[in-house]
C-alpha cells in the first residue's frame, strides 16, 4: 500500500509539476517506518529532530538528489511556529563571561555549513570499581580510543577516573575533527586548568599522536572569527597562509605540542 500510493503521487507531481511532502514516521531505531523502497522514490529524505526539553529542532537532510546530503537547518519553536534561527553557532555555545576547566569549543561542519559547538568533559576520580566512559552527542568508542592515545603519546593517565564527554545543546558531533577539542577538554578538566576564553580548536588525532588536517578548515576559522574568537588551536596544515589580524593561530603535529601548549 505504501509503495502504490508513493508510486501514484509521484506520477502525479511529475504530471503537473508540483512538490509533494510524505510526512511519515520513525521506528525506535531512527529508520523510516515501512518499505525502505520509499527512500529511494523521493528525491529528499529530511529528518525533524530535537530534545523534547528544548525549544530548537533541528531538519536534517539524510537524502538529497539535487544538492549535498547532511545539511543542517536550525529553527526555534516559538507562539508563531518555527522560525528559522540565522546564527546557529550561538546557540551551541555556553556563556562563559570567563574560560572554565573542561570546555573546548570545537568548529565542525555540518553539511556544507561550519558550526561551532561547545564540547563540555567532566574527569572524576573513582575510588573504587571500574571507571565510566560516556559521551553525549560523539561517539563513545570513539572517546574511548582517544583516551588511549592522550595516555599513550600526550602521557595523561585516566585509567583511575570517570569520563564525561558532552555536546551542549543536543547536537551530534559526527566527524573526526573533534579529537583534539575533546582530549583538550578533558585534559583541562582532569588538571582544573581552562582554556583561554574565546579559543577555537579543531584536528582529527591518529592512534600515532598526530593531528591530522581536516577539510575546509578556512571556513571554520571565519566562521570563529566573526564571532569574536582569538586563539585557534589548528593542525599545522589548516594553518592560514597569510596571518589574520587580532587572530592567534597555534598550529600542532602531534597530541603532546597540544598538551604541552595547555599546560604552559
Amino acid at each position: 500500500q505504501v509503495r502504490e500510493c508513493a508510486a501514484q503521487l509521484t506520477r502525479l507531481a511529475k504530471q503537473r509539476g508540483v512538490v509533494v511532502l510524505f510526512v511519515g514516521h520513525v521506528t525506535k531505531e531512527g529508520a523510516i517506518a515501512g518499505p525502505r523502497v520509499l527512500e529511494h522514490i523521493v528525491d529528499t529524505v529530511l529528518y525533524f529532530e530535537g530534545d523534547t526539553h528544548s525549544s530548537f529542532r533541528l531538519v536534517r537532510a539524510i537524502k538529497n538528489r539535487f544538492g549535498a546530503a547532511n545539511e543542517l537547518g536550525v529553527f526555534a519553536m516559538t507562539e508563531r511556529g518555527l522560525r528559522g534561527v540565522s546564527n546557529p553557532s550561538a546557540l551551541f555555545l555556553s556563556q562563559h563571561a570567563e574560560g572554565v576547566a573542561g570546555s573546548a569549543v570545537v568548529g565542525t561542519l555540518e553539511g556544507s555549513r561550519p558550526l561551532l559547538v561547545e564540547v563540555q568533559a567532566l574527569v572524576d576520580p573513582v575510588p573504587g570499581g571500574v571507571p565510566r566512559r560516556l559521551a553525549v552527542g560523539l561517539d563513545p568508542q570513539r572517546l574511548a580510543l582517544l583516551l588511549a592515545v592522550l595516555h599513550r603519546h600526550g602521557g595523561v593517565e585516566t585509567s583511575g577516573y570517570d569520563v564525561f564527554v558532552n555536546a551542549v545543546g543536543g547536537v551530534r558531533i559526527l566527524e573526526p575533527a573533534a579529537d583534539l577539542a575533546v582530549m583538550l577538554a578533558v585534559y583541562s578538566s582532569l588538571k582544573n586548568k581552562p582554556l583561554p576564553n574565546k579559543s577555537l580548536v579543531f584536528g582529527e588525532v591518529g592512534l600515532a599522536g598526530e593531528v591530522r588536517p581536516v577539510q575546509r578548515g578556512q571556513e571554520r576559522i571565519r566562521e570563529a572569527a566573526k564571532l569574536g574568537f582569538g586563539t585557534f588551536v589548528i593542525p599545522n596544515l589548516n594553518k592560514p597562509k597569510q596571518a589574520i589580524e587580532n587572530v592567534k593561530i597555534i598550529g600542532v603535529d602531534r597530541v603532546e605540542d597540544a598538551i604541552a601548549w595547555l599546560r604552559d
